[in-house]
């Protein structure tokens, strides 16, 4: 069994840690260490691999400000820029693409509950006028309906006696 040295163990852990996060297969095809040596050094070196995978999960260690600030860096990267900024900073690109829309939506103005509650009144106010508004126009129709029917009939009752009269004029 060969026995390797601290700092040399130290060095191969720490290739497997991020940033670099490379796989235990590549490690063996690179330095032919066994992949069960590496795996059991990995199982005792295991709180300080779950200690730096939560803290690249997990943003709730970053303040608003500092995610900010990574939007901010990275706002003029290209794909290849951003992909090695993230594997850099310890953050996804997908959490990145996140907060750069709600810095984007930051100065946004959320209704208040005040505002909605009077965005419906004026809602219910604005179809109560509408139905009203309704009712007038059907009653402005029907009487213009009316007003032409009493003029169509003064001139029917109108005619004749005119007619008559002319006729009668005529007779005399």
């Amino acid at each position: 069994m060969q026995t390797y040295s601290e700092e040399f163990k130290a060095k191969i852990i720490a290739q497997m840690l991020p940033p670099h996060n490379r796989s235990i297969p590549d490690i063996v095809r690179e330095t032919g260490i066994p992949k069960d040596t590496l795996y059991t050094w990995r199982g005792k070196h295991r709180p300080a691999l779950e200690a730096t995978e939560a803290k690249v999960s997990g943003s709730e260690s970053l303040s608003s400000q500092d995610k900010f600030h990574l939007v901010v860096e990275s706002a003029s990267m290209n794909e290849l820029e951003l992909g090695e900024f993230c594997r850099r900073r310890g953050v996804f690109p997908e959490q990145l693409a996140g907060w750069r829309e709600a810095c984007r939506g930051a100065n946004d103005v959320r209704p208040r509950r005040e505002d909605s509650n009077e965005r419906r009144d004026l809602m219910r106010r604005n179809a109560e006028l509408e139905n009203e508004l309704r009712h007038k126009e059907k009653a402005l129709a029907e009487a213009a309906a009316l007003l032409m029917l009493q003029k169509k009939v003064r001139a029917l009752w109108t005619a004749p006696e005119d007619a008559s009269l002319a006729l009668g004029s005529g007779r005399r």
